[in-house]
């Protein structure tokens, strides 16, 4: 698909969500439909029922039955859904969580077979979405499972890149599921993704202390003493630059998260605040160390505002952007790391030495 737009899969989310509304305002953008093809997994009669609640412009759909019709310089609609599915805007129901699962099965199933490069997550609500088929916290791991490989929960912006080490567990788990290995293990795939993912050469990575002042040496806890500092120095004996662990509270508070290149956290939400406060308008949330590329915005289905036209595409616009950035750097890195460039051998450069000077 070289010589082609990307085919940018696009999963519906909750049917009685925002999921529609930022994926129609994304897509008005004149340039979308210039650097790729959209294909939307979800109905075309739920989305005609969204655009008429919010009055928008009427979008032609280009059915097709999978990424392989899709037509480039058209909004492709994969229909996953029968006909007579009921939305009811701004409610969690089980019919609403079904949906939300059939779109995305059916997207994954697309990507994996190659019919579309890379998949753009609409929000599902993580709750009504449970099933006999999906029986996973949320999206991240639930992708791990179809496609493979270990996913480390990466919100990224213009400002600043976050991952976490716990991911959706509560929040009195966490202590008792950080390790060493684990912290190790994400240091790993960070780095490897911030140089595959986003051609940083050398990235910098700030890992962040789990108690308040980072255990002030082990008065306020003892997981920085004992788990969280021995990871940092078995990742820098692995070559990677890690830094810390800082304590969380002031990290933001000044310049200090602009010194690095993205910045590891303990849990969910001591990444995930900072972060949405100084990004939510145009963060992403990015699933590293799949073999395939998904992002997703990074927010959720926003029932209360659901069907007002009230919501900001902008971060699934970033998302979609994101998305097709990070194939484009993956891509050309791998090529690199097929052909690198040979040191030139040192006859030869004095011959062309001499040749320039005859």
């Amino acid at each position: 698909m070289s010589n082609e737009r990307l085919k940018v899969a696009i999963s519906q989310g909750d049917i009685n969500g925002i999921g529609y509304e930022v994926i129609f305002k994304a897509l008005a953008d004149p340039a979308i439909l210039e650097i790729c093809t959209p294909v939307i997994y979800g109905s075309s009669k739920v989305a005609a029922y969204h655009r008429k609640a919010l009055n928008l412009q009427a979008i032609t759909f280009n059915n097709v039955k999978d990424g392989s019709e899709a037509h480039a310089k058209r909004v492709n609609m994969v229909n996953c859904l029968d006909d007579d599915v009921r939305v009811e805007l701004g409610k969690a129901t089980d019919i609403g969580g079904k949906a939300a699962f059939l779109a995305l099965e059916a997207a994954v199933r697309d990507l994996k077979s190659g019919l579309v490069d890379v998949l753009v997550t609409a929000p599902i609500n993580k709750k009504v979405i449970q099933s006999e088929q999906f029986s996973f916290p949320g999206h991240t791991e639930y992708l791990a499972d179809q496609l493979g490989g270990k996913p480390l929960m990466l919100l990224v912006s213009d400002l600043l890149r976050v991952g976490v080490v716990t991911g959706h567990i509560p929040l009195n788990e966490v202590s008792s599921r950080l390790s060493k290995d684990l912290i190790v293990e994400k240091l790993s795939i960070l780095n490897t993704s911030l140089k595959d993912d986003f051609t940083i050469r050398r990235p910098r990575i700030a890992v962040l202390g789990l108690n308040p002042h980072a255990g002030d040496n082990g008065l306020l806890g003892r997981e920085e003493n004992d788990i969280i500092i021995p990871a940092i120095n078995a990742a820098k004996e692995e070559g990677i630059m890690a830094f810390g662990p800082f304590p969380a509270d002031g990290f933001f508070g000044g310049d200090t998260y602009k010194k690095f290149d993205a910045i590891l956290a303990m849990y969910h939400d001591q990444g995930l605040i900072p972060f949405k406060t100084l990004a939510f308008s145009t963060g992403v949330n990015y699933t590293a160390g799949l073999p395939f590329i998904r992002t997703s915005p990074d927010h959720g289905t926003a029932y209360e505002i659901t069907g007002q036209n009230v919501a900001d595409a902008q971060s699934f616009l970033s998302a979609i952007y994101l998305a097709i950035d990070i194939y484009n750097s993956r891509t050309g890195n791998a090529k690199l790391k097929e052909n690198p460039l040979k040191p030139a051998d040192a006859g030869s450069l004095a011959g062309d030495e001499n040749d320039k000077t005859e």
